[in-house]
């Protein structure tokens, strides 16, 4: 009898399942192919707009994601840095070998957790409680909760030009029976779509033709708590093509044959990230699209050939490849395709992403209608710690929308639906300014800490890091610039105004062309690095920052307001038929998430206010 089963093993897998056993539960991950764990069968890459704030919060959580990104990248940098800090997030380009090696050894140390090579057939469930899974080869494995992560794997079907095929990423054998299971036992199930690239060897590419793109010369890390330790200068670069004129006709030319246009794929595929034929399609005003050439591994030969996913035939993608500048000449060692595979109705879900008629059943990732290997990881985790607080009979872990993107994210799947992949951006997040990349930490190390996955070496690290933010706070609030003829021949050096007469260097630091490195440059000073960018935002967007707050006041009073579990919305009057419906499909815990499910609009939240107040009035 294991305390949790996890079913497959990508990053909502490994995530979930060492947040079970570090929480010191017994725990079984069981996947297809061991050797495929924490595998990248789309580009090899952790972070990006939002998502690399999302592996922040991991990481500030207690997860791996972050760490393991920072032990085993080619390249890293900082997304929109020229723009304001709610914008921010790192990007890397993960050696794709080292990353999933690097993560099994983090599940193989870990002593409550075994790991077992296996397809799940079924979920056993009796009176709607989950009781343990039965394997293809009909074993029947026992466990109080049970994680369903499976991926793209569900009843997956390949497809190509006009050929389809079962089949998983990379060939593998598919989950062919687990989705009928699902649907046995009462879950909404849909179809979505996702596709890949052609991989393409990096000695047939004429670099010559491409811009550079390096990575940063600035040490940067996705985790909260260690220092950078890689080699700024022996970075690996990526590059830079367009499609053209070319590349377009023959798309237009050719649109019968593809998957996606011929009618072949029924599947809803991601609106963020389309195929190159969609944009062609779509945006036929556009003379060219960008084209990123990326590596998948140091010292490998295969290069990722990122924007151009297609379902167009291997003869066609060819001739699709050969007419982009650099690539006249490149040898495709791996097909683009797309995959069709099933996933869960997110609004079957719980915001604990435990399922509604299922007890002790949990989704995370792909199969809850998302597109990326960081939302998958941080769903795994949030389910693991969830599981793992069930078993405990403690309160459960729900985020806040102001709290972290990863509360945003589960907010969006759980009260608005998917219907495509869903793709965290920084525009979904309506306090964003509160949810950077520099203070994921501030904001989750204390809950990860609570929970148990924040041990004593990070937790003093991130203590420490408080205590010089407040130290170098009242340091500067303290401290004077002096009027002086030198001090003011700086000023002006670098754009700014002089001084005409002492001036606390915090109030200095509010003007906009004055960066931190000016304060210490003024009072010859070298102040902690961490301190000097929270000190720094804190100051210059304090206004923005309390505004920010004052709406988030107005969101967490609308979150008190309780809505009855047994309430009959058959007897709300005056409400949309919509409403009704989707209220009592997805059967929100307070007003305000009810405010936030797609179809309910402000005059319905009023008869449902009324309607609490006459039939509830002391709840």
């Amino acid at each position: 009898m294991y305390d949790v089963i996890v079913i497959g093993g990508g990053h909502a897998g490994c995530e979930a399942s060492l947040a079970c056993a570090r929480m010191g539960h017994k725990t079984l991950l069981i996947t297809g192919n061991i050797s495929n764990i924490a595998d990248m069968p789309c580009n090899p890459s952790i972070g990006g707009s939002a998502k690399g704030i999302v592996v922040r919060e991991i990481d500030a959580l207690g997860g791996e994601m972050g760490i393991n990104a920072d032990r085993s990248h080619l390249q890293i940098k900082m997304l929109n840095s020229k723009k304001g800090p709610g914008v921010r997030s790192l990007r890397c380009q993960a050696d794709k070998t080292i990353y999933p090696q690097n993560m099994l050894k983090a599940l193989n140390n870990e002593k409550n957790l075994d790991l077992k090579e296996m397809l799940v057939k079924e979920i056993i469930v009796e009176n709607n409680i989950i009781k343990g899974i039965k394997t293809e080869n009909e074993e029947i494995i026992n466990g109080k909760k049970v994680i369903i992560t499976t991926g793209t794997y569900l009843n997956a079907d390949i497809l190509r030009g006009h050929n389809k095929h079962k089949g998983g990423p990379h060939g593998e054998k598919p989950s062919l029976y687990l989705s009928e299971s699902m649907q046995k036992n009462g879950l909404k199930m849909r179809r979505l779509k996702t596709g890949t690239p052609p991989r393409v060897l990096k000695s047939t590419i004429n670099y010559e033709e491409c811009h550079e793109e390096k990575g940063d010369l600035t040490p940067l890390s996705f985790s909260n708590f260690y220092e950078p330790t890689y080699n700024i200068n022996a970075q690996e670069s990526c590059f830079l093509t367009y499609t053209n004129k070319k590349t377009h006709e023959i798309i237009l030319n050719n649109l019968d044959k593809c998957a996606l246009y011929s009618g072949l794929i029924v599947g809803i595929g991601p609106r963020y990230c389309p195929s190159v034929e969609d944009k062609v399609v779509k945006f036929r005003d556009k003379d060219r699209h960008q084209i990123f050439l990326e590596p998948e591994r140091k010292g490998g030969d295969e290069i990722y050939v990122g924007g151009f996913s297609t379902t167009m035939p291997e003869e066609l993608q060819e001739e699709l490849i050969h007419s982009m500048d650099g690539l006249h000449n490149a040898k495709i060692v791996k097909y683009g395709y797309a995959i069709e595979y099933d996933a869960i109705d997110s609004t079957e879900l719980k915001m604990t992403l435990e399922t509604k008629k299922i007890s002790g059943l949990y989704t995370a990732g792909q199969i809850n209608g998302t597109s990326g290997y960081e939302e998958a990881a941080a769903q795994g985790l949030i389910a693991g710690i969830n599981a793992s607080l069930s078993l405990e009979n403690k309160e459960p872990l729900i985020l806040k929308r102001n709290e972290a993107y990863i509360g945003v994210l589960i907010d969006d799947l759980i009260n608005k639906g998917i219907t495509e992949p869903y793709r965290l951006l920084t525009s979904r997040a309506e306090f964003r300014l509160l949810l950077r990349h520099d203070n994921a930490d501030i904001r989750l190390t204390e809950i990860g800490r609570k929970i148990g996955l924040i041990n004593d070496e990070k937790y003093n690290i991130f203590q420490n890091k408080l205590k010089e933010t407040e130290k170098l706070t009242k340091y500067l609030e303290e401290t004077k610039i002096e009027y002086n003829k030198q001090n003011n021949e700086y000023l002006l050096s670098i754009g700014s105004t002089v001084l005409n007469g002492k001036i606390p260097a915090i109030e200095l630091l509010k003007r906009p062309e004055i960066k931190i490195e000016n304060i210490e440059y003024l009072l010859n000073q070298k102040f902690d690095p961490h301190a000097s960018e929270q000190v720094e935002i804190n100051t210059k967007y304090k206004g923005y920052i309390e505004k920010t707050k004052k709406e988030v006041e107005k969101m967490l009073n609308l979150e008190k307001k309780q809505i009855p579990s047994n309430i009959d919305y058959n007897k709300v009057r005056n409400i949309a038929t919509e409403a009704r419906q989707k209220l009592e499909q997805v059967r929100p815990l307070t007003i305000g998430q009810a405010s936030r499910i797609s179809g309910i609009n402000p005059a319905d939240i009023t008869m449902l206010l009324v309607y609490l107040k006459k039939e509830y009035p002391n709840e």
